[in-house]
């Protein structure tokens, strides 16, 4: 039987700090206990909530009926050969913990995703990257538990129908599907990826010319805990919005205005422009509203306080939006799932 709490604090399984309560909070570790919850979320006919380690998601709400904690958990070594070898993971699996295990072991090819919140389930739904690296370039597939019909289904990569920070799991699929376990197929010689210019700069302050996948690791590491506020000390759920992806000749018009505008060229002849830029530039970093604001040195980043509420962080969220569109007319989404 999974372990069952009720008018349980969700204050400590979100990394904003928001609180909100569980009418029932039930934690499950196996497949077995995760189609018991959903089988007792049916019979009180409400929807349940799986939450994972609380990294992307914004409570809104005072009280939700029915939260499902997954707690599934276990790294195993599935197969290799003489170049790759295939891990499988418990979706429960601290994202962070698996990067460092997989290194530890000398496994590539996760490196520059570390220090990225979260949990291994959460991992593919939001085609988390950075750095050069999207996890759809390592994953080989995910198994999900239905939450209407309970069979178990595996999804390949080409299933989860990747694209920048989302996968079907947040389309067409969203809220269908408990995601168990996620198997990955890592590098044993590995080719490392510091294209990206602040990892260059903290490797050749320290003249490594031929990083490890460790180096490449720490290196990720030093640039994430210097630019983003750590959780446990500020409430937030990192980046809140997606980089926008728009046309050329958008661009080039706004280049005209801001000679400065930084941006990413992209193999569909668009570009990338970083939304904490655009933020910035509408005035809005480091700026406090009671109980909330946006990171002094990050605008990307909202942030609580303390005593802040889902409600008044989307409202900000909504604001920032707005006035962007107004002034560079882009619309920035956030990233974080707002629940």
């Amino acid at each position: 039987m999974p372990h069952i709490l009720k008018q349980a604090s969700l204050k400590g399984y979100n990394t904003f700090g928001i609180e909100a309560v569980a009418e029932q909070l039930i934690k499950v570790s196996n497949n077995q206990e995760v189609k018991e919850a959903i089988d007792m979320a049916k019979k009180l006919d409400v929807p349940p909530l799986v939450l994972g380690g609380g990294s992307n998601v914004l409570f809104t709400k005072k009280t939700y009926p029915l939260v499902i904690l997954n707690n599934l958990t276990g790294i195993e070594k599935q197969k290799e050969n003489e170049d790759f070898v295939w891990i499988k993971s418990g979706a429960g699996v601290i994202w962070h913990e698996l990067v460092l295990h997989c290194i530890d072991n000398g496994w590539g090819g996760i490196e520059n995703l570390s220090l990225i919140p979260g949990t291994v389930g959460a991992a593919p739904m939001q085609n988390i990257g950075a750095y050069g690296v999207e996890i759809k370039e390592v994953f080989e597939s995910l198994e999900a538990i239905h939450l209407d019909t309970l069979a178990e289904q595996a999804f390949g990569n080409d299933d989860c129908q990747f694209g920048y920070r989302e996968s079907v799991f947040k389309r067409k699929l969203k809220g269908d599907y408990f995601i168990t376990s996620v198997t990955l197929k890592l590098t044993k010689k590995h080719k490392v990826n510091v294209s990206y210019g602040a990892i260059t700069d903290v490797l050749d302050s320290q003249s490594i010319s031929n990083p490890s996948i460790k180096q490449v690791s720490d290196a990720v590491i030093q640039i994430r805990e210097s630019k983003l506020p750590n959780p446990k000390e500020i409430g937030n759920a990192g980046s809140f919005f997606k980089n926008p992806v728009i046309s050329n000749d958008h661009f080039q018009e706004l280049r005209a205005t801001y000679s400065n505008i930084p941006s990413y060229e992209q193999p569909n002849g668009k570009v990338k422009v970083p939304a904490g830029w655009l933020i910035e530039q509408c005035g809005w970093k480091g700026m406090r509203e009671g109980h909330i604001g946006v990171h002094v040195n990050q605008a990307l980043v909202l942030v609580n306080y303390g005593n802040g509420t889902g409600a008044n962080i989307k409202d900000l969220a909504f604001k920032i939006k707005d006035s962007v569109k107004q002034k560079f007319n882009i619309d920035i989404t956030p990233e974080v799932n707002i629940i």
